[in-house]
């Protein structure tokens, strides 16, 4: 039998997710799309945190063009649709999610990482948004997600020079959060996932969902969602715990 193209590894409430296909630098295909969206549809009870990694030395290169089959527009349509269905549910499904970058960081892989809520680099990631070279725009969420952390004009001159960011170019522009040394990326993203998931439950899924909506919303509803989501979180038995320990000198145990 041939290797998962998605191994899936339970360490107490982590999960790691290994994209596994090292003979395409992991390049994303319908299979390894359809594999994320079944985990993410249905993860263990147990799973507080998620981590996704590549393998063989890269992230994601993007879309796997050798196995793309002609599309007319609304197939290609639907497609992008699609896309963007399996990233929401990354972003939004209610688990924090980590990803360890190194490598190809490229196309519809930039995409899967910016929709996931913390980002650990390696000195080899690189990331590029090549489409516009290939005579083709962004399908998976990148005129957004990466939108919103380079802002429109980066993106712009991105995606039309097809220009690449090095590890350190990428930290500094916010496609990463942190830069870690050479082969450090997935330990410490499986560190950090530890410390998020020593935090209330209620309190990430609030933070997951809430943040980046307040983002698109008006400052007058931005700030009576803020309010909303303070007032469920700190009547909840978790805010209770958490004001115990802190007055008791312990650490929290949430639930």
């Amino acid at each position: 039998m041939s290797d998962p193209i998605l191994t899936i590894e339970l360490s107490e409430n982590i999960a790691t997710l290994t994209m596994n296909r090292p003979d395409k630098r992991n390049a994303m295909c319908d299979e390894l799309l359809g594999a994320l969206d079944t985990f993410f549809s249905n993860p263990p009870s147990e799973t507080k945190v998620v981590v996704i990694a590549g393998t063989a030395g890269h992230f994601c290169s993007g879309l796997d063009l050798s196995e793309q089959v002609t599309r007319d527009a609304e197939g290609t349509m639907r497609h992008s649709r699609g896309w963007h269905q399996v990233m929401d549910r990354i972003q939004f499904g209610g688990l924090p999610v980590v990803s360890a970058l190194f490598g190809a960081v490229i196309g519809g892989g930039l995409e899967l990482a910016a929709s996931t809520h913390v980002r650990v680099a390696e000195p080899t990631a690189f990331y590029q948004l090549p489409e516009g070279r290939r005579g083709i725009f962004v399908g998976g969420g990148a005129s957004v997600r990466v939108g919103r952390i380079l802002g429109a004009d980066r993106l712009t001159e991105m995606m039309l020079t097809g220009r690449k960011f090095d590890a350190e170019e990428g930290l500094s522009h916010g496609l990463a959060h942190y830069n870690v040394g050479e082969g450090e990326a997935l330990s410490e993203a499986q560190k950090l996932a530890r410390k998020i998931a020593s935090n209330a439950p209620l309190s990430n899924y609030i933070m997951i969902q809430a943040l980046a909506r307040i983002e698109d919303m008006s400052k007058a509803d931005g700030l009576f969602t803020e309010s909303l989501c303070a007032a469920i979180t700190q009547t909840s038995p978790d805010a209770q715990e958490g004001l115990a320990a802190f007055l008791e000198k312990r650490s929290p145990k949430f639930r």
